[in-house]
């Protein structure tokens, strides 16, 4: 009797998750049209909420690209915040250029340069802004992961040096000559493909590929996870000596699904940018890149579904502790993952799979 028991809860509890995911995908595509009712209906909400899940299901894809590279392949990146920022710098210098028009972007105009530098040629071109989002965070991950994973950098000094990695990547915008706008980075955007920007049926759209984007980050992770890569990536996790002894080298596994996760985050920060109205070099600061940890960690690493429900707890309480108790936000933070790592060591996702084994 037990062990029939056991294998009904082992398949109900999957089927569980699936049901509470098709739910919130349900309610996610419908949610922005309730931006289109009536300000005095019931069911209508602010332009201004959102905005804010727009922003937070851009966070949840970043956390279902860390979770690839940690959940999966037991890589634990400081540095995501990097590629984010770098996607949405692109698409930024792009909506810089359409707000523009043929003169400079504002903040050029006010450090009385003369003219574009050579890397802001071409950026007034819609496919050319998206080639630079996915292009450039693609290859920085590619240069860095190959000489990374090549030396054999693993563990606490890969976290290291990740984290160093954004960290020079927010000094150097930081600074005004190198033309991303200094510490203001970019802002006062106006039109996106034609359309303007704050018009709530942009909003609309705007919010409608994020989910699009999320469930194709979904659909890719649970299509590599179900494969041979997948399983390659765990085994690299879980006892990469002995992967290597049945004939496989990791390196290129580690740097296909390590350059896979930047770019997603990079596509998530095009998004975040025209939906948040700016984008500055304080996206690239290391605690982003430590609050992304915690959203994996909180809703479940090496789930998949789980890391979203993390971000959207962790900022959703964000946003709310910030408004009420602000200076006690990144206490709540710490207990938080606190809390998660003594009582949920599987994360909230555990909650539905206590039948899973």
């Amino acid at each position: 009797m037990t062990m029939p028991m056991t294998l009904a809860l082992t398949r109900k509890a999957p089927r569980v998750s699936q049901a509470l995911g098709i739910t919130v995908l349900v309610a996610l595509i419908i949610l922005p049209f309730l931006a289109l009712l009536p300000a005095d209906h019931p069911l209508a909400i602010s332009v201004w909420m959102l905005t804010l899940a727009g922003k937070i299901l851009c966070y949840a894809v970043v956390a279902v690209a860390l979770d690839l590279v940690w959940g999966y392949a037991g890589m634990l990146s400081l540095g995501h915040g990097l590629f984010f920022a770098l996607g949405g710098y692109a698409m930024g210098m792009y909506l810089m250029r359409q707000a523009a028009g043929e003169g400079l972007p504002a903040f050029m105009s006010f450090l009385s340069w003369s003219e574009l530098p050579w890397f802001w040629w071409g950026t007034q071109h819609f496919a050319w802004a998206f080639a630079w989002v996915v292009l450039l965070p693609g290859l920085l991950a590619l240069i860095f992961g190959y000489f990374a994973f090549r030396s054999k950098i693993k563990g606490v000094y890969f976290s290291i040096m990740t984290q160093a990695l954004t960290f020079a990547g927010m000094l150097l915008f930081f600074r005004n000559e190198t033309g991303f706008g200094g510490n203001n980075g970019f802002t006062g955007f106006t039109t996106l493909l034609g359309f303007p920007i704050a018009a709530t049926t942009t909003r609309i759209a705007l919010f409608l590929m994020t989910v699009l984007l999320l469930v194709l980050a979904l659909w890719l992770g649970f299509a590599l996870a179900r494969s041979k890569f997948g399983r390659i990536l765990t085994a690299i996790r879980d006892s990469e000596d002995r992967l290597m002894f049945c004939g496989y080298d990791p390196k290129g596994f580690r740097l296909l699904v390590w350059t896979l996760s930047a770019v997603l985050c990079a596509l998530a920060g095009a998004l975040y940018v025209p939906q948040v109205g700016i984008i500055n070099p304080s996206e690239m600061s290391p605690t982003n890149s430590i609050e992304a940890a915690i959203w994996v960690a909180l809703g479940g690493r090496g789930t998949l579904i789980g890391p979203i429900f993390g971000a959207i707890l962790v900022n959703g309480a964000k946003s709310l502790f910030t408004v009420i108790l602000p200076e006690y936000w990144q206490l709540f933070l710490g207990l938080i993952f606190i809390g998660v790592t003594l009582f949920l060591p599987r994360g909230v996702i555990g909650l539905f799979r206590k039948g899973d084994k």
